[in-house]
């Protein structure tokens, strides 16, 4: 058994007095994200037992109880909206839903790596207008609202201003999978022109491009809950967030996954074009 040891980060979410002027569903959704981004840890680092779905990906009781809290905090304050839950699935026809990822990288938290993250967002007619993005091991978080701007751990946070990959920082999956989906190439093409390229994978490459740390986050053939709340995030932080063919995120590929590339929005039509070949 590994003995946890968290530092200690900035406040994650603002402090009462600018959570009562938020919108009522976005406070929600900052405090709901919070208390089940914090359930986690009780089995971080722990050694905690791993299942495997059946679509092969791992899944833990920390993943399991996380999207239980959050349903039922919605449940109660919300009773009538329908939800959408990598865990326990939902109703994909539903135009007005909240969608939940609670555990984003369960890959990451099973190794003890603290940047997997829990994310929340709230969509109308399928398209986000909430989106929080909290990463327990860390202490930090990141939303947005539509229309409001970007916040990081309560501070308004904005995308870099470089205008070429020349000099800036790439981040993408695994190679395993950019070589499956035959993107290998094109990333190689991008990393060459960059001042690095890193693997900083699952939500946290995105909230390092709506931040301003990195200029883009390539992340292909994943699914909707790992997709809304970010597409949100990033482009309420003034970047751009596209399908590899320039298409919304959030428009579903013919084998069901969703395609999430993030940048500074600068350098957008150079990353696919690239990617393109």
């Amino acid at each position: 058994r590994r003995t946890t040891h968290l530092p200690k980060g900035h406040p994650p979410s603002p402090p009462p007095s600018i959570l009562s002027a938020m919108s009522p569903r976005l406070a929600f959704a900052i405090e709901t994200a919070f208390r089940a981004g914090r359930s986690t840890l009780a089995h971080f680092q722990t050694g905690a037992a791993v299942e495997t779905k059946t679509d092969a990906t791992p899944v833990t009781i920390a993943d399991k109880n996380a999207e239980r809290m959050i349903r039922e905090a919605i449940a109660a304050q919300y009773p009538s909206e329908h939800i959408l839950g990598e865990e326990e699935g939902g109703d994909r026809s539903r135009p007005d839903r909240w969608v939940i990822d609670p555990i984003d990288g369960t890959k990451a938290f099973i190794s003890g790596v603290p940047l997997y993250s829990t994310l929340l967002s709230y969509e109308v007619d399928f398209e986000p207008v909430v989106g929080i993005c909290y990463f327990p091991g860390l202490d930090e978080m990141i939303y947005a609202e539509k229309g409001g701007g970007a916040f990081f751990n309560g501070r308004s946070c904005r995308v870099s201003q470089k205008e070429t990959m020349k000099g800036g920082v790439i981040s993408f999956c695994g190679p395993k999978r950019l070589r499956d989906q035959g993107l290998l190439d094109g990333v190689l093409t991008l990393a060459d022109r960059a001042l690095d390229n890193r693997t900083w994978n699952d939500a946290y490459g995105h909230a390092l491009v709506a931040t301003g740390r990195i200029e883009a986050m390539l992340d292909p053939a994943v699914s909707l809950w790992d997709v809304s709340a970010l597409t949100l995030i990033v482009a309420e932080a003034g970047g751009r967030v596209s399908s590899r063919t320039g298409g919304s995120p959030l428009a579903a590929r013919e084998d069901g996954s969703h395609d999430l590339f993030s940048t500074n929005g600068l350098i957008h039509d150079e990353v696919l074009a690239a990617l393109a070949g």
